[in-house]
Parts: C-alpha cells; structure tokens; sequence
C-alpha cells in the first residue's frame, strides 16, 4: 500500500450532493493502490449536511467531518482542513458536484512527477456568464503580478504535497491565491486541465462583492510575500522617492530666494516640497514598525469548532 492520501471538501448547504461526492471519490481510489481520508468541512451549514456526513461515518471509518458553528468561509474552512488532514497528499474539491473525483489519479501522478502543487483548469466551464468572464481577468491579473502562469487560480481541485499545505497560512479569503502564495515561497507549481460539471443541486455562491475583494487580496499576497520579512524595503524606497524629490524641490527653491531674490513663500511648489519630505518620513517611520513586528504572523480567525470526529 502506497501513502495515505487525504481529500478535503469544503462545504456549506449541499446535503443534496454529498453521498454522491462521497460515493464518487470512493469510486475513484477503489482504481488505485492508496489508502485515504475524507474530510468534509461543514462550514456552518443550516440544513441537514451534517446529518448525512455522520450517518457516512457510521458505514465507513474513512469518512471525517469538521463543522463549525457558524459560517466562516472557504479560506476557515480549507486551513482547518489542511490542519487536521495526515496524508503525504493532499486533495481538495468542491462539495457541488461540479469537480469530478476521476480527476484525482492524474492529479496524484502529476504531484508524483515531481511538482509540489497541481492547480486543476476548467477550461470548458459551466459556470454564469458573469462569473466566466470576471474569472478570466481575475487569473490574467493574478498571473502578472505573482510571476506563475495559470489559467486557473480559483479552481477547487487541486493537489498539493504535505509540505505546501503546513507553510501556507491562508485567512480571510486568501484561499483563491495558494497557487500564487505557494510560488512565491519557491514551490513548483503547475495546472491540469481537468473536467468541470453543471451544477446539479442548488445555486452558485458566487457574487460581484467576490471580484472586488479578489483584487484587495491579491495585493495582499504579493505584498506580504515580497516584503513580510523586510518591510523597510518598500517603504523605505517610497520614502526615499518622497524625501529626494521634497530635497530637490527646496533645493530649487532656496537658490531662487538666494541668488534671484524671488518670493516663494507663496508658490504651491513649496507646500509640495514640505509635503514630499513630511510624507517621506512618514513612509520611514512605517518601514521601521514593520521591520519591529516582522515575527509576528496574521492573526488565525477565531473559528469556534462546534464538532468533529
């Protein structure tokens, strides 16, 4: 017997699809030569979701929950995941049925190939118009600004190796961005195309608010990546920028008092000058409190776990 491989489904009032999900990822490792969990984590769901799951439990021992008290989204939901799960492989998917299970062999052959993360690619998707479309500058955006080419990011199946899962922290709604969080802090990373399903119970969770706060946090990746460790580099530079150019614009203006006997005390260029410096000081001044509390890590959301077995 191979690893253990462990498969973590996030999910949140989707009791018409979870013994089928089950089902079907049963299906799925029944074709191979590993032993696996199941981890479902009920993020706060009010229908009978974690009913069904229990009652799972009782016929297979392989079948685990983690339910929260309230909902606290993907990203609570993925981490405590991440945290509880034992494989040497790591899966995740969505609970709607729109991930197909069938995927997962491929998946473990690439992380075996020797990448550390396998981000899935729905490359035909069944998805709303609306949320195609914004998904497409979403990845395009992502792409440019953390370095790694998917087309992708948000997709719910993927791969990871043990070792992703335990040094990426994710809070918040960083869940999207793992693949670029993960290339970041130097793993491999790749994409495969993988099959994507019409939903078949319920409706889409997706909404507009999604998109706006997909860009706050994806300047949240990449800054926290680039400069948590040394903060100082950037806002040292910035201020450096705003104090060179305040210098320079004095500079300008005292020769003109002095050689030319000009009146500046008057001219908006010499509120811009003080500016440039005060603002200046002001970017240092930030720089040197975040090198201060560069140990100090993001604070974890406070998750009350209600059950879990």
């Amino acid at each position: 017997m191979n690893s253990l491989i462990s498969v973590i489904i996030p999910l949140y009032n989707e009791e018409e699809s979870i013994s089928e999900l089950a089902d079907s990822v049963k299906n799925a490792f029944s074709k191979l030569n590993y032993d696996y969990e199941i981890i479902f984590v009920d993020d706060g769901s009010t229908d009978k979701s974690y009913e069904i799951i229990k009652d799972i439990n009782v016929r297979d021992n392989k079948v685990h929950c983690i339910k929260f008290r309230r909902n606290y989204g993907k990203s609570a939901a993925l981490a405590a995941g991440f945290k509880k799960a034992k494989g040497d492989i790591v899966i995740t998917m969505d609970a709607d049925l729109q991930d197909d299970p069938e995927e997962i062999p491929e998946l473990i052959e690439k992380i075996n190939s020797g990448y550390d993360l396998v981000s899935g690619w729905k490359k035909i998707r069944h998805d709303p118009f609306i949320k195609k479309h914004t998904s497409k500058f979403f990845n395009f955006s992502t792409s440019v600004i953390s370095g790694v080419r998917l087309h992708d990011f948000n997709c719910g199946l993927k791969a990871y190796k043990k070792d992703v899962i335990k040094s990426v922290q994710i809070y918040g709604e960083l869940h999207r961005f793992i693949p670029a969080m993960a290339h970041l802090s130097g793993f491999k990373v790749t994409e495969k195309i993988v099959k994507h399903h019409p939903r078949k119970y319920g409706k889409t969770k997706f909404g507009f608010s999604r998109f706006l706060n997909g860009f706050f946090d994806l300047l949240t990746v990449y800054f926290t990546s680039k400069f948590i460790r040394r903060p100082l580099h950037l806002f040292g530079f910035a201020g450096l920028v705003f104090i060179l150019l305040g210098l320079i614009i004095t500079l300008y203006l005292t020769y003109l008092k002095i050689f030319l006997d000009s009146y500046i005390s008057n001219r908006p260029l010499l509120f811009a000058g003080v500016l440039s410096i005060i603002v200046g000081i002001q970017f240092f001044s930030l720089g040197l409190l975040g090198e201060m509390i560069t140990r100090t890590r993001p604070p974890e959301d406070d998750i009350s776990i209600e059950t879990e077995f």
